[in-house]
């Protein structure tokens, strides 16, 4: 199974993050999108493209004619780096899985990209949209034939993530370079987009299975195993994907309320204290030591629910800094000191509904701020749709000031109807593998279409 999306699907979505994108940042004037095809061509095509004026009230859109990855696009052979032809950024997108920053016209492969003179071109970043995946690949991942560089390397075949898009957002000058906040903004948008692509995909299966259904009912029982099973079977990753989406939205909180608090650097700098104390043992305690710190490193990216993360603390830092001391003793001081930075990061995950920090908050209403942090500070291990309701309710609302507000609320919403559409073809069917494979009778199946039908 590769990507299959509704052609109109795929634009709208496609031009919804790029108008989020311009939206949230005032140097970005024009936003691209390009489809990466199945490999192993891995054909690149601009789908989609928009540019904003000076006033940024209104986005034009439309692909140039004199685009170079214009429909039908090219192929990998035909825009891959290789020695003798200029070098393409979103070929290094494509083979390294990594985001790209030209920051001026110097760089070779800058140079390459911008022929149009236009100073405006040459300052951009290119990010790949990452899909994982088992989650596009139920049982064929090893059946796949990736392309090669020009080395004759595989690509992709070591990494868990294919390439599903690459985002462009391109700069005024001299306003973005490697390592600038507006970069972390694309990055994450960028796995909103995939999250999309992915409610998209889904949507689509489930369409597809029940046009199938309707239009062959002697095959129902190859249709029901082969098609809604494996479908139903993805029903856990709506859940992980609700979990990123209220991470995301965490993440956005946190960064206003801790805005002027003193606490604002706890996180990191119990970070920084562990992983100082990691380095200094590191010549004795192996790979420990490094697994440590790429833990502790990774706690930073992650907002979890506090039930949640005092249970990847504990499992994934706590427990292994026990390991390392027993092995390497330190004196009883800087043991104490490492178990400290330990019990901050446990605080840290509480700071987001802490009533010191949310009484400097004053923009929302305290009824409002308390359903708010109720919410979002919920621990859950399964889609509740009541619980997405309030969420998605409490979002409309315009005292949260979060900075995506509206596009994590148009997340959750797809989620929720997605999972719904989940939950009808599970029961759908245990229904009918409970009696259509005791039995062939033709009935069957028209008690349970109807039922689809009016959805």
């Amino acid at each position: 199974m590769a990507i299959k999306i509704d052609k109109t699907d795929l634009l709208q979505v496609c031009r919804e993050i790029i108008e989020t994108i311009l939206a949230c940042l005032p140097n970005a004037w024009k936003g691209t999108v390009y489809r990466i095809g199945n490999p192993p061509d891995l054909t690149a095509k601009e789908i989609a493209s928009g540019t904003i004026d000076e006033e940024r009230k209104t986005i034009s859109w439309g692909i140039p004619e004199r685009s170079r990855f214009a429909p039908p696009g090219k192929p990998w052979m035909d825009y891959r780096n290789e020695p003798g032809r200029p070098l393409e950024p979103i070929a290094w997108c494509v083979e390294n899985q990594k985001g790209w920053t030209a920051e001026n016209g110097s760089n070779e492969r800058s140079a390459a990209w911008d022929r149009s003179g236009d100073a405006e071109e040459v300052f951009h970043h290119m990010e790949p949209v990452l899909i994982h995946k088992k989650d596009l690949y139920i049982n064929d991942k090893s059946r796949l034939e990736y392309p090669l560089n020009y080395r004759g390397e595989t690509i992709w075949q070591d990494s868990d993530y294919i390439v599903a898009d690459v985002i462009k957002i391109q700069f005024r000058p001299n306003t973005i370079k490697p390592g600038s906040p507006e970069i972390r903004v694309i990055r994450k948008l960028s796995q909103v987009l995939g999250k999309e692509l992915l409610a998209l995909q889904f949507r689509q299966l489930s369409l597809e299975a029940m046009r199938r259904l309707a239009e062959d009912k002697q095959h129902s029982c190859d249709i029901l195993a082969d098609s809604i099973r494996n479908a139903v079977t993805k029903s856990g990753l709506i859940l992980s994907l609700i979990k990123l989406e209220l991470e995301f939205l965490r993440e956005q909180w946190e960064g206003l309320v801790l805005r002027n608090s003193n606490k604002r650097e706890m996180k990191r700098s119990a970070v920084r204290d562990l992983n100082r104390s990691a380095l200094s043992m590191e010549r004795h305690s192996g790979s420990l030591a490094k697994e440590l710190i790429d833990a502790q490193n990774r706690f930073l990216e992650i907002f979890p629910s506090p039930e949640r993360g005092r249970t990847w603390i504990t499992m994934q830092i706590e427990e292994k800094w026990k390991t390392l001391l027993s092995r390497n003793p330190l004196d009883k001081a800087r043991e104490e000191e490492i178990f400290n930075s330990i019990d901050a990061l446990k605080q840290s995950l509480y700071l987001g509904k802490d009533k010191d920090i949310l009484e400097n908050y004053n923009t929302i209403p305290e009824a409002r701020k308390k359903e708010w942090v109720d919410l979002l500070y919920t621990d859950t291990d399964r889609v509740d749709f009541q619980y997405l309701d309030g969420l998605i309710r409490i979002l409309d609302d315009q005292f949260i000031h979060i900075p995506y507000r509206s596009k994590s609320r148009k997340s959750l919403i797809r989620l929720k109807v997605l999972a719904e559409i989940m939950g009808r073809l599970e029961q759908d069917t245990n229904v009918v593998l409970t009696k259509v494979l005791k039995s062939h009778d033709s009935h069957i199946l028209s008690e349970v279409l109807p039922v689809r039908n009016r959805h």
